[in-house]
């Protein structure tokens, strides 16, 4: 990635430069693409909800006043699309009781995840992320394969940080029992076995 950052480009194009859009959409592709099907979980809208994110992007760059990273304000403009398509589509999400969640859940989830090769591990993590309603999906996938910190997750959802504190802790929560169901109960055992 070239070391000339976004504001250049942004400002190229509000002086008409054009083409220098395609330098910003070849920066963030990736990272609105792989945001939006994690949230609508098909390849096709997904890559429609990334057009659209752009066509948006390109139409209120002037909105942009870099009171935060420019990835941010992408970020929250790509989450808004994904939600308005959501609607569109009134898709149900799977609803995860957590009533059966313990801390030493989260540290069983853990030890048995260690176990797994690191391919193995991230497609389990990634299959059981698509089995939480998309809004958690979204918000771990921001925390721990994003790297966002509390505060940027804060202004892409438009809720304070404090919020997407409790939020990510129910996720965790929800992920948990996901994982639990979905590994292997002798990884699992042969943990338990351990202690």
């Amino acid at each position: 990635m070239s070391t000339i950052n976004d504001q250049h480009y942004i400002d190229k194009i509000l002086q008409g430069e054009t083409n220098a859009f395609a330098v910003l959409v070849d920066r963030y592709k990736d990272m609105i693409f792989t945001l939006a099907l994690k949230m609508v979980k098909n390849r096709e809208e997904a890559e429609e909800v990334a057009q659209d994110t752009f066509i948006k992007i390109y139409s209120s760059l002037n909105k942009f006043k870099g009171d935060s990273k420019f990835s941010t304000w992408i970020y929250k403009i790509a989450y808004n699309t994904c939600l308005d398509r959501l609607k569109k589509s009134k898709k149900e999400d799977l609803n995860i009781s957590i009533d059966d969640f313990s801390s030493h859940l989260i540290k069983t989830m853990d030890n048995a995840l260690s176990t797994l090769e690191e391919k193995e591990r991230k497609q389990t993590i990634q299959k059981c992320l698509n089995l939480l309603p998309n809004e958690e999906n979204f918000l771990l996938t921001l925390f721990y394969f994003d790297d966002q910190n509390l505060e940027e997750i804060g202004k892409i959802m438009n809720i304070s940080a404090n919020n997407a504190k409790v939020k990510l802790f129910r996720s965790r929560q929800k992920l948990a029992v996901i994982l639990r169901q979905q590994l292997e109960p002798e990884i699992i055992e042969c943990y338990e076995r351990e202690r």
